[in-house]
Order: C-alpha cells, then sequence, then structure tokens
C-alpha cells in the first residue's frame, strides 16, 4: 500500500509540473502578446520608399528640365520680347506665323546633311564596335581613341574646326603635303560648308554611339559565339545572325538618337560659321529670333514645334521598328 500511494503522489506531481508549463492553464505566467501590427503602415512605407529615393533627383528633374518647357509653352502664347515685364496674350497667332511662312522651316533642308551625317556615323561605330570587342592588339587603346571626342566640350570643337577648315589652315597643310593644293574655301560655299560641319558631327559623336554598341556587344552570351564556331561561322556570320539580333534595341536607340541630334544640331554650326552660308539650322534660327530680333513669343513657339516634330519622328519610328526583347540563349 506505502508503494502504490508513493507511485501515485509521483505521478500527480509530475502531472501538475507538465501542468504548469503549458500556457494558458492556470498557475502558469503567461506572456502577453504585443500590439499587432498595422499592414497599412507597412504597405504604405514599402510603397513610399522608392520615391524618397527619387525625390531628390525628381525635384531637379522637374525644376530645370519640366518648368522651363511649361513656361516656355507658355510664353508661345505672348508677344513677349524678352525684356519687357509686361507681355500680352495673342493666341495661336505665332503658331500661324510659323506655319504661313516657308522660309522658317526651309533651314530643315540643312537637317538633312547631318541626317545622312548620322548614317555613316552610326555605320562606322558599329564597325568599329565590333572589331573591338573581339581579340584585338591594342584595343584600349582604340576604344580611348574612339571615345575621346566626345569629350570635349562642344565650344571647344567648334574653335578647333575653325581652325581647321580656315583658308592656309590645317586641312590645307596637311593636303599640300601631299602634293595638293587647293584654294577652296572650305566654309564658303553652302555645301561645302554644310558638309564640312557634317563630318564634324560624325568625328564627335560616333564615340557615344560605339560606346553603346561595345556594351551591348559584350552582353551577349561568349557561349554563343562558341556554338558558332564549332558550326564553321566566320566573322560575317556571327555578326549577321548573333550581333545585329542581340543589339538590335540599341541600334533603334542610336537611330532616334541621330535623328533628333540631326534636327536640333546648335553648337559646332553656331561657333563655326554662325548660320551663314546657308548653314543656319531650325535651333540657329530659333536663338536669332529670340535674341537678335527680340520675338521671344515666335522663338518659343518655334521650340515648341521643333520639340513636337522630334516627338513625332520618336514615335513612328518606334511603331516601325518596335522595341522587342531579343533573347539569343
Amino acid at each position: 500500500m506505502t508503494d502504490t500511494a508513493s507511485k501515485a503522489a509521483s505521478k500527480a506531481a509530475s502531472k501538475a509540473s507538465v501542468g504548469t508549463d503549458r500556457p494558458g492553464r492556470a498557475g502558469a505566467p503567461v506572456a502577453l502578446p504585443g500590439p499587432a501590427p498595422r499592414p497599412w503602415r507597412a504597405r504604405l512605407l514599402r510603397g513610399a520608399t522608392p520615391w524618397l529615393f527619387m525625390a531628390a533627383a525628381l525635384a531637379l528633374l522637374v525644376t530645370f528640365t519640366y518648368a522651363p518647357v511649361a513656361n516656355m509653352i507658355a510664353y508661345s502664347f505672348t508677344d513677349w520680347d524678352g525684356v519687357s515685364p509686361e507681355l500680352a496674350y495673342t493666341g495661336v497667332e505665332n503658331y500661324g506665323d510659323i506655319f504661313t511662312r516657308p522660309e522658317l522651316f526651309q533651314v530643315f533642308f540643312v537637317s538633312l546633311y547631318y541626317l545622312a551625317a548620322s548614317v555613316v556615323q552610326i555605320a562606322a561605330a558599329l564597325y568599329f564596335a565590333t572589331i573591338l570587342s573581339f581579340n584585338t592588339r591594342f584595343r584600349n587603346f582604340f576604344k580611348g581613341v574612339l571615345f575621346f571626342p566626345y569629350l570635349i566640350n562642344g565650344v571647344a570643337i567648334g574653335f578647333v574646326f575653325l581652325y581647321f577648315f580656315q583658308d592656309g589652315g590645317t586641312l590645307d597643310s596637311v593636303l599640300a603635303l601631299f602634293g595638293v593644293d587647293t584654294d577652296r574655301a572650305w566654309l564658303g560655299t553652302s555645301t561645302s560648308a554644310n558638309t564640312s560641319l557634317a563630318g564634324v558631327s560624325v568625328w564627335r559623336f560616333m564615340g557615344l554611339n560605339f560606346v553603346l554598341f561595345l556594351g551591348a556587344i559584350q552582353s551577349i552570351p561568349s557561349e554563343l559565339y562558341e556554338a558558332s564556331e564549332l558550326d564553321g561561322a566566320n566573322r560575317w556570320q556571327q555578326f549577321r545572325h548573333i550581333i545585329a539580333p542581340g543589339i538590335r534595341p540599341i541600334i533603334t536607340l542610336s537611330a532616334i538618337l541621330a535623328i533628333s541630334g540631326s534636327l536640333s544640331a546648335f553648337e559646332v554650326p553656331y561657333i563655326m560659321t554662325g548660320g551663314a552660308t546657308g548653314t543656319e539650322t531650325f535651333v540657329i534660327q530659333t536663338v536669332k529670333l529670340a535674341f537678335q530680333f527680340n520675338k521671344t513669343g515666335l522663338a518659343s513657339a518655334a521650340a515648341v514645334v521643333l520639340l513636337l516634330i522630334i516627338l513625332a519622328v520618336t514615335w513612328v519610328q518606334r511603331r516601325l521598328v518596335p522595341d522587342d526583347k531579343v533573347d539569343l540563349v
């Protein structure tokens, strides 16, 4: 009996000890739950975090880009001269003046020179990017040489090539070394001047396209080149079937930049000729309207028209050449 009673007592004690370890039982210390998190605060913070990171950049973008564009659009409906604090609302009179004066649009023919030069520029940049993407001697040196002109200020380039093309300048001296005597005024006629200016644009902006193409080509997996070599493909076939499809979005981007740059050429022709001898671009004409003839309202309307033309050309180009994602693997 004594053994049986002691065993029963020990079982009861063990059950009591186990019961005290379980939460929710009487006599056990129960931890109070903390305040439940509010899911709407977490969602709000998660959604606002990207905007907080972009706040400074967006503020600068709005202040120095979108706000001036909005002011330009507002001025295009006035007769403001750029100096007087008073201005009068004229409606769409400035736009009517632009579209009824054909001489204002004749300067777009000058853009054809730059457009033709951009084709040469893109083709040359693509060629050098393809060549230097493979194992070529001194390729890092040539990369620097090709990209360096893009780092130079446009005004400095204008002055350098102004002396390069002047009578008895660098170009004439180099030609004289090869026995070529010329008394041509390289910037004296419309055709030669625009051709010279377009050539300068090729030299200046080819580096930008070269870097874009080179980065896109180097992002193509090397396994594709190895597989094509096993199949007996040469360099041209690799370019045609691997490189060209792989960098098609970058080629489209370069074409868009080339067209917009051709329509808005300003720095180099303004420094070298000032728009004389038939080299006046649409932007140079707009600047003259604003600062020589004090027709800021009309110049603002011309700038808005140029902006709309560039946007329209870009939209048409994106529709004709959609930016499809290319999957080569």
